[in-house]
């Protein structure tokens, strides 16, 4: 099966190793394994899902192991991520799990285990519940009679997860006055995103909100921006909200339908929180793909930057370790530990918005706080992933593309940690130069790899 957890769960297509219901069953029960000795009464778990198709198939196996094992399990149905990081923080759950893959396509499905104070798991505690499902004693026979575990439904989940988002403005006066576009992606926020905005008191149009089970990520949401960028300036709305198919993910597009990274949005929202008092310990912490704009805008901020591996996690606990409020990726997964203990889309549009309406700009014009470097990004799929320090052609290339670049870019060539890809990006001082660095190295790593 190979390391069960990547870098942000276990993910991979659904009804397939390692999301077949089977295991889903036995990561249930290994869960509760795990928690059991580190509580005190029974072992509960808050459980959500997007909207896939594979969701309710992978919801009953993992409430059964969980069960099975006397753990008690409440279903918050069809919520964002963020929501089972909330519920299992406010409600104090022993775990929270949601099932989702995020921005994959629908076919794919994945398992997020957050602690009960509503963080992500460490590497090590991932490494605990993998042992535990691989461990052969996790099929024996588990309690019985009262001992076995209890499955409830918790239909305010959602309702409760939305007044706390709101409860996330910033500022007295709200949004009234403003017209949003919001690209829901037709995966888990599309009933949250707009009742909380509408409770803001904007304007909204929604589009991309009529989930079938197949339809999440469609060519819509955070990574297929389109749609959105056309709506916003056809109907001069004042900014348009994309979201991922699991809700943990911004992408903002502006008033001229510009798309804006995660790194845009974290360096508006860093002069906002600059500005306003509320960058404790003046600093801001991302990863390695961050846009060399990204760190130039933050030392002309007199910002301080510190730089993680890529994924939520080590941004998370980076933040944690150094006392910054504000972390998170280009992708667009934005942390403000002062509002959530996870990334979260609606509260980091929340933030944007609020930095808007402080200022009293249009977001084209707070963006260009930031100038963004021409970026390359290709997705190459790999049949293996030997580890790339080892493979001499591909280092090779990469120290003769570093040494053409000098200090006018850099060259960032790492695996996905939930796809068999292998991601090639390159920033340079012009498009031509980006293009021409990235064609070499991605024949490169086709050769060796592909």
């Amino acid at each position: 099966m190979g390391r069960l957890f990547g870098t942000d769960g276990i993910r991979g297509e659904a009804n397939r190793e390692p999301l077949t219901p089977e295991t889903a069953l036995r990561v249930g029960k290994a869960l509760v394994k795990v928690l059991k000795p580190r509580v005190s009464g029974k072992v509960s778990v808050a459980l959500g899902r997007d909207t896939r198709l594979s969701g309710p198939m992978l919801e009953s196996a993992l409430a059964a192991g969980i069960c099975s094992q006397g753990g008690d399990v409440r279903l918050a149905g069809v919520v964002p991520t963020p929501a089972v990081a909330f519920l299992a923080r406010e409600d104090r759950f022993s775990a929270g799990v949601m099932i989702s893959a995020s921005h994959n396509p629908y076919g794919d499905n994945g398992i997020k285990i957050f602690s009960g104070e509503g963080f992500k798991l460490s590497d090590d505690e991932e490494d605990e519940i993998a042992d535990a499902v691989l461990d052969e004693t996790s099929s024996e026979s588990g309690p019985i009679d009262d001992g076995v575990g209890w499955i409830e439904s918790q239909g305010e989940s959602l309702a409760r997860y939305e007044q706390f988002c709101c409860r996330a403005w910033p500022l007295a006066a709200g949004l009234e006055g403003m017209r949003l576009v919001l690209d829901c992606g037709n995966g888990a926020t599309w009933q949250a995103a707009p009742a909380v905005f509408r409770r803001l008191g904007a304007r909204i149009e929604v589009l991309h909100a009529a989930p079938d089970g197949i339809n999440i990520n469609d060519d819509c949401g955070s990574q297929h921006t389109a749609s959105l960028r056309q709506r916003v300036v056809e109907t001069s709305a004042d900014a348009g909200l994309a979201f991922d198919g699991d809700g943990d993910r911004l992408i903002a597009v502006d008033e001229k339908g510009n798309e804006l990274t995660g790194d845009h949005e974290m360096a508006i929202c860093a002069r906002f929180y600059r500005d306003r008092g509320m960058l404790r310990n003046n600093l801001v912490v991302t990863t390695v793909m961050s846009n060399f704009g990204f760190g130039a805008a933050l030392k002309d901020m007199g910002v301080d930057q510190e730089v993680t591996a890529v994924g939520d996690r080590y941004v998370l606990e980076r933040m944690r370790e150094r006392g910054a409020v504000i972390g998170g990726e280009a992708s667009g997964h934005v942390i403000f530990l002062d509002r959530h203990t996870t990334g979260d889309g609606i509260v980091s549009a929340v933030q944007l918005l609020a930095a808007m309406r402080h200022y009293e700009q249009p977001l084209s014009a707070l963006s260009a706080i930031m100038r963004s470097y021409p970026q390359r990004l290709v997705n190459v799929e790999v049949t293996s992933q030997p580890p790339l320090e080892e493979i001499s052609a591909i280092q090779a290339a990469v120290a003769e593309a570093e040494e053409e670049l000098g200090e006018q870019g850099r060259v960032l060539i790492r695996y996905s940690g939930t796809q068999p890809l292998c991601r090639v990006m390159v920033e340079a001082s012009t498009p031509e130069v980006t293009e021409r660095i990235t064609a070499a190295l991605v024949e490169v790593v086709r050769d060796v790899l592909g």
